[in-house]
């Protein structure tokens, strides 16, 4: 499932900027970052750091990889990315343009599959407000095996025994 993006005011772009010029000491919006959030906001698609590196260099953008890191933490801290941990890995996934979604993560091909459900949001306001707790965000990140790897594995299953 796909998750529709929403209506935003203004560009990724735009939005990077506006953050970059607000800070206690503003700082300027350069060529690297440009095209860094261009192409990270081209497609909605999960990546890691490294990908995103490698990706860059393919495509002939000249960012460097200590750029690459720095801009991601400022993208995360601007609200325009959200930085997700996978068990040793991290990935990035837009928060900017989409609405607040939760993931199924497969262990054994690594698919991460998006979805929301409104019983879950119900849940965590109920639960937080049980224990006297003001949540301000949330990641939920549910592990396991995606239905491809499990119809894998049961084809597999069924060669042996004929």
């Amino acid at each position: 499932m796909s998750l529709p993006s929403i209506a935003v005011s203004q560009s990724p772009e735009e939005r990077f900027r506006e953050y970059l010029a607000s800070r206690p000491k503003p700082q300027r919006f350069t060529e690297q970052q440009r095209e860094l959030v261009e192409h990270v906001f081209r497609k909605h698609s999960h990546f890691e750091a490294e990908q995103l590196v490698d990706e860059l260099h393919r495509a002939g953008k000249l960012a460097s990889r200590a750029t690459v890191y720095r801009t991601l933490a400022k993208l995360v801290d601007a609200g325009l990315l959200r930085k997700v941990e996978i068990g040793a890995r991290t990935i990035f996934d837009h928060d900017y343009g989409y609405p607040w979604h939760e993931h199924l993560v497969c262990d054994r091909c690594n698919e991460i599959v998006e979805f929301q459900h409104p019983g879950i949001d119900d849940a965590l306001k109920e639960i937080a407000a049980q224990h006297g707790f003001r949540a301000t965000e949330h990641t939920l990140v549910v592990r396991g095996t995606c239905s491809a790897c499990l119809a894998s594995e049961q084809a597999g299953r069924r060669r042996l025994v004929m």
